[in-house]
Parts: structure tokens; sequence; C-alpha cells
């Protein structure tokens, strides 16, 4: 299995950002898919996740402004973040544990003040 994530970028405050995640190889049912963020100097955090029918878990910190989804045809999972805060600068990782864990490569958000 290979995940590949995209969308990070520069914002400010109060912007939005859409994280992408392309899966691929054998991905079977049941299955968690999730995003993972890590800030500088601070331990990795789940942010969000996702089952295969849809149900949706978020942190306290991004709850009411992020959005988690996935097309299951699509092989593709999505991190909606709006009002961005500066808090919520970090690499963002997509992740896809089917008994195995596997890790995107990360794409790093950067909001500005």
């Amino acid at each position: 299995v290979q995940l590949q994530a995209s969308g990070g970028g520069l914002v400010q405050a109060g912007g939005s950002l859409r994280l992408s995640c392309a899966a691929s190889g054998s991905i079977f049912s049941p299955n968690l898919m999730g995003w993972y963020r890590q800030a500088p100097g601070k331990q990795r955090e789940l942010v969000a996740t996702i089952t295969r029918g849809g149900s949706t878990w978020y942190a306290d910190s991004v709850r009411g402004r992020f959005a988690i989804s996935r097309d299951n045809a699509k092989r593709m999972m999505y991190l909606q973040m709006n009002s961005l805060k500066p808090e919520d600068t970090a690499v963002y990782y997509c992740n896809l544990n089917q008994g195995l864990n596997y890790w995107g490569q990360g794409t790093e958000v950067t909001v500005s003040s």
C-alpha cells in the first residue's frame, strides 16, 4: 500500500486548505483512515479518522473546523480545514490502518498570524 498526501501550503489565519490523500495497492475492508499531524518539537497527534462506512472522529482541537471525508471508489481521503489557526501549523500525514499501519509522506501546512 502507498499513500500520497498533497494540498499543504501557506495560508493566513482564518483561511482554508483542503488536503488530499491518494491510496494505491491492496486495500482491504474493514479499514480505518485518518490524518495525523506533527508540529515542530512536538509528538505526532491524531487529528481525525474515518471508517470505510463514513463514521468520523475528531480531536477536540479541530472539531467544528475540520471535516474528514473519503471516496472509496477513487481511493481518496480528504481533510477540509477551515478557520485555520497558527497552532494548526504542522506536517500532516495520512494513515491507513488495516491491521498494518501505512503512512503517507506528509504535507506541510503553515498558518501565519
